[in-house]
Formats: structure tokens, sequence, C-alpha cells
């Protein structure tokens, strides 16, 4: 199995490389984070997130807002540009049910046939999330 994830925190830092099943691949807005959390955990890095979503089986997302996931997720340097037909996309983000929805109908129109799921993180969604 193949992932990317977006290296964000303690939430993507669990398994050390020893001991982590996955092939994972990271990709950060900030280039620093991305090769600090490779040097530390044994990733490979991506320059973006269309590279780091090619050939993987899941993509794994969680940016600041609505802005940041369509920044990463759209676009010809885009995850959705990106995926291969039937990858799995989950967004961590805490954003609105708008972007869920928009996002869901872009992965449809990039013709991944993937699915989307939205498992927002630890702050509470805000109300117009649902």
């Amino acid at each position: 199995m193949r992932l990317y994830r977006s290296p964000h925190g303690p939430f993507f830092t669990r398994c050390p490389p020893s001991e982590n099943p996955y092939a994972e691949t990271g990709y950060n807005r900030t280039a620093a984070k991305v090769k600090e959390w490779a040097g530390k955990f044994g990733g490979r890095t991506a320059a973006t997130p269309k590279a780091a979503a090619e050939g993987q089986d899941f993509v794994m997302c969680c940016v600041g807002n609505d802005n940041d996931l369509r920044a990463v997720t759209l676009g010809a340097d885009g995850a959705f540009a990106g995926m291969k037909k039937g990858a799995t996309f989950v967004d961590h983000t805490t954003a609105s049910a708008e972007v869920a929805r928009e996002l869901s109908g872009a992965a449809d129109k990039a013709g991944s046939n993937s699915s989307t799921l939205r498992c927002p993180a630890a702050r509470p969604a805000p109300k117009t999330a649902y």
C-alpha cells in the first residue's frame, strides 16, 4: 500500500520508520517541514501535491482552511491531478461542508473515480459545516 500524507504535527508522526508498514510520501507547502519529517520518519518527499499523490492508494490531507484545501487539491499541481483511478482522498481539515461538496465534485470531474472522505481533526467544526 502506498500512502501520501501531508506531514502536519503529531497526527502524522506516530510510527518510527522501522515499524511503519506503509510506503509514505509527504508534501508540505513549507519544504523544510517535509524534509524534517522525512529525515525523522523515513518517508519520501514530493515537490507538489500532484507528485505526492501519484500512484498512491490513499491521499490524506490536513491544512488550515477551505482556501488552503483548494490550493493543495485543485489545479494542475493539485493532489486530484495525480490521483490514480480508485484512490481514496481523506481530508482531516476542519473545513466547511461547502468545500467538501465542491472537492467531491472536482474529484469526480478529474476522472479518477476516487472516493473522498471528510474526517475533521480535533477542533470543533464551524457552525456552517453541517
